[in-house]
């Protein structure tokens, strides 16, 4: 077997967490008495945590002091509707649970707030997944290569034998400051194009196609 971990992004690669935090950040929005977002809008602001979600979704002038509030209500709100209309995409448990069969170590590596990632985890995938990390105090997120680093470290994996499999330009490039090689999944919140010019070493349209790359290296870019 070629790789024998791999650490996988959260929203928009295992689950499609669009519409439970498009309708937080609404929910925060109109309790300021702002404009709502549309899911599309809301699929572009996603990637590099929920700060930055909730600074890209309110006005324009709005301060800091008062971005920091619709924060907070929106992580109270997704605290207790994060599971509302999220659910894993087609085939990613099969997936797990062949990875699993396999002996393959897996992880999670998110910019969702680590209290998110790890509930999610837990009410999603139990003990398929060992090891989730999102955002906290003390580490940097993605792109830097910090939480995918410490993953390793919990699964006690080399970089010659890891993948990273994400949705976004920014988990490319989190692979890349790794070393380690990157797999771009096509059904997430971004498309192949930009996949593509961030890097990514391969790209899937489904699931089941990442067997066929850990296996063996004879799908380059695209695995079809």
């Amino acid at each position: 077997m070629k790789y024998n971990t791999v650490i996988f992004d959260l929203d928009g690669t295992l689950l499609n967490t669009l519409e439970d935090l498009g309708d937080s950040v609404n929910f925060a929005l109109k309790s300021f008495g702002y404009p709502t977002r549309t899911y599309e809008e809301i699929r572009i602001f996603v990637g590099n945590g929920v700060k930055d979600l909730v600074t890209k979704a309110v006005p324009d002038d709005t301060d800091e002091e008062t971005t920091l509030k619709c924060l907070q209500t929106f992580k109270d709100h997704y605290k207790t509707n994060m599971q509302n209309k999220t659910a894993p995409y087609d085939g990613i448990i099969d997936l797990l649970e062949e990875l699993n069969s396999k002996g393959v170590k897996l992880a999670i590596v998110s910019n969702k707030y680590d209290f998110g990632v790890k509930n999610l985890n837990k009410y999603y995938f139990k003990d398929l997944i060992p090891v989730a990390i999102g955002e906290r105090e003390g580490i940097r997120k993605k792109p830097a290569p910090d939480t995918l680093l410490e993953a390793m470290k919990e699964l006690n994996s080399e970089e010659n034998n890891s993948i990273y499999v994400g949705d976004s330009g920014s988990d490319m490039l989190t692979a890349q400051n790794a070393h380690i090689k990157s797999i771009g999944v096509t059904w997430g919140f971004r498309d192949a194009k930009s996949l593509l010019e961030s890097g990514a070493d391969f790209l899937i349209d489904s699931p089941k196609q990442l067997l066929e790359i850990i296996e063996s290296e004879n799908c380059i870019k695209t695995c079809n």
